[in-house]
């Protein structure tokens, strides 16, 4: 019977890994249509006799403006170009600052963040975070890293029901992704901390005054560049 028990045990694992795998690899081309997250949401909504819709519009990285691109790196994972999926500094950074303070910080890179929003669910737990780091591995592995952001920035959840930032463009501000300002893309950055709470338009102080902070952190980290980046040989 422990035999057995093993047998099933190391074959649901094997199943686990080959179908994780091809899950990576189709989406690495194709559009991921929906999340966990989402249909979480929808659940929690419908529990409590809300609107139980979603507003996501899946757009290729070419029509997302380079602006919002760069504001979430520079808002959330400054980073992005130069790591595998894991930031070791700012992880012995947030571990140092927990140990002091009550109020926990984290250090998920914008990889883990897309691992976690595409393939898992949002509780924390020691499975779903051991989870995310396979998942973390395997996108930084196959995907590259424009298709990491394109995949991230059509997942996220960005407002009450507004996934990705083509339909929060249009939320917020009444534009498609490709045409977003800096001021604006950065606005949207500023609430990705909480979306469900905080609002890109009409700004509170607090989210104005991190959207000034982003833009003064874009200023310093300059032009966005996939290309340059992969002929200096930064990134795949």
């Amino acid at each position: 019977m422990i035999k057995r028990f093993f047998k099933f045990i190391f074959k649901c694992i094997l199943w686990g890994i080959v179908f994780s795998l091809l899950l990576v690899i189709i989406f690495k081309w194709a559009p991921v249509p929906v999340t966990p997250l989402m249909v979480i949401r929808k659940f929690e909504h419908s529990q409590k006799d809300k609107s139980s819709g979603w507003k996501h519009v899946w757009v290729p990285i070419d029509k997302i403006s380079k602006n919002v691109q760069l504001a979430v790196i520079c808002s959330e994972d400054q980073n992005f170009l130069n790591h595998h999926g894991f930031d070791v500094e700012a992880i012995k950074k947030a571990m140092e600052n927990n140990q002091k303070n009550r109020k926990l910080k984290g250090a998920s890179t914008i990889s883990q963040q897309t691992a976690k929003n595409v393939f898992l669910w949002p509780q924390r737990s020691w499975l779903r975070k051991g989870l995310e780091a396979y998942f973390t591995f395997l996108i930084e592995l196959i995907w590259s890293k424009e298709r990491i952001m394109e995949v991230y920035l059509n997942s996220i959840e960005m407002g009450k029901g507004i996934y990705g930032v083509e339909a929060a463009s249009q939320y917020w501000f009444k534009k498609s992704a490709s045409r977003l300002s800096q001021q604006e893309a950065a606005a949207i950055a500023a609430i990705l901390p909480n979306p469900r709470v905080y609002r890109a338009n009409p700004a509170t102080n607090y989210i104005q005054s991190r959207k000034q902070w982003i833009i003064r952190q874009m200023g310093y980290f300059g032009p966005l560049d996939y290309k340059e980046k992969r002929e200096k040989g930064t990134i795949k």
